[in-house]
């Protein structure tokens, strides 16, 4: 009776991954996501050309609050960066330790698939072994058989 394949369970990367993230981990990786996506470019775009154009046409003169050359939008965008940069390295850096908990799985399930070859390559020497012996058994039986075959014909032909 052939044995039921046995599957090891193998831990989810993800999920040992996810499990560990604090809620500060979660929001800067949203942070970071949102950062570095179309949406946030062309609403950013949109952001500065609008302040640009209510500083510059749409708001009467005396009502500008940011002139030209815009120093509380430079001001602002300095505030940003010096935020999101930080923000954007931790998620980076929650990236990579999650690819050096992966590659450490992917070795193990490595070493386990590197035994399993082993132990079937040692178990299919052992039936190559055994087929061998089981054709040279055969061979001699049938030798055997072609004697008792050739002194029967010998011992008829001769009464």
């Amino acid at each position: 009776m052939p044995s039921k394949l046995r599957r090891p369970k193998l831990p989810n990367t993800n999920d040992e991954f996810e499990d560990r993230l604090t809620f500060g981990d979660r929001a800067a990786d949203k942070v970071a996501a949102f950062g570095g996506s179309w949406t946030f470019v062309l609403l950013f775009m949109g952001i500065l050309a609008f302040w640009m154009a209510l500083n510059t046409e749409l708001l009467p003169l005396r009502d500008h609050f940011d002139p030209y050359p815009f120093i509380l939008l430079n001001l602002m965008l300095s505030t940003l960066a010096a935020f999101q940069a930080p923000i954007i390295m931790m998620s980076q850096n929650r990236q990579a330790a999650k690819d050096r908990l992966a590659v450490e799985h992917d070795y193990e399930v490595n070493l386990r698939s590197e035994s399993e070859i082993r132990a079937l390559r040692a178990r299919l020497d052992a039936l190559h072994d055994k087929y061998d012996a089981l054709l040279e058994s055969h061979d001699q039986l049938h030798e055997r058989h072609e004697k008792l075959m050739r002194h029967l014909l010998e011992r008829d032909g001769a009464a």
